[in-house]
């Protein structure tokens, strides 16, 4: 498998590039609109046919490629089918399997941070690949407090589905702050603070009193993003 995982220095994004192999088809998880030259020089580098690119939700702190990138390859352009967006060129439901080749990515709905937060777990590596958008970060969890989120659904999503996976599971978030790039299920479950709770009530109550300033791209970045960033 060919695997990349890019940074966006200026809103703190993680975007993924998953192939077969060099000359395969691939797909983008998360690409942001600032970065596509990097995208194009990869894509020619490796000889790769973009086939996919995938949004976990609609961003509030970045403006997405998808758009750009479906002009410039005729890519398939994915959200989860509870977005907004009227952009995309497919819509995955709960349980639909993407597949590149060889590679299978199943698509899990995990409301909470939006109300269209997706997750996508790569199921034939070992261990598994899980892209967590902003549902599950690193020592954290994505915000509840715009785009319709709510933290009991957030508990729901992450107690009641990614924390059920196996505890090798990779970790793979949409944003880092701190310079983590990847964890796994089982060190989440024993250091992430936010986790460390005995019901839903007791995180609702965390994520209920975070009190964080609204991303500085908000007003801008969601309109855009609903039109996949064009």
């Amino acid at each position: 498998m060919l695997f990349r995982q890019l940074f966006d220095e200026a809103t703190w994004t993680y975007t993924y590039l998953l192939a077969e192999h060099e000359g395969g088809q691939a797909l983008l998880i998360d690409p942001v609109r600032e970065k596509v030259p990097q995208y194009q020089q990869l894509i020619r580098e490796l000889k790769l046919q973009l086939i996919y690119a995938i949004d976990t939700h609609v961003h509030a702190d970045h403006i997405t490629a998808l758009g750009k990138l479906r002009e410039l390859y005729g890519c398939e352009t994915i959200f989860g089918e509870r977005t907004q967006a009227q952009c995309a060129s497919h819509m995955v439901k709960e349980g639909e399997i993407i597949s590149l080749g060889n590679l299978h990515l199943k698509t899990i709905y995990t409301p909470g941070h939006t109300d269209d937060s997706y997750c996508f777990l790569l199921t034939n590596e070992t261990p598994q690949l899980l892209f967590t958008g902003d549902t599950l970060l690193i020592r954290g969890t994505g915000r509840t407090d715009f785009q319709q989120g709510d933290a009991r659904q957030q508990y729901e999503s992450l107690f009641n589905k990614l924390l059920k996976l196996p505890d090798s599971t990779l970790v793979y978030p949409g944003h880092d702050y701190k310079g983590m790039t990847v964890s796994t299920i089982g060190e989440e479950k024993r250091f992430n603070p936010r986790l460390q709770v005995s019901n839903a009530k007791e995180y609702c109550e965390i994520m209920d009193n975070l009190n964080l300033p609204n991303p500085k791209l908000m007003d801008v970045a969601v309109p855009a993003n609903l039109g996949c960033g064009l």
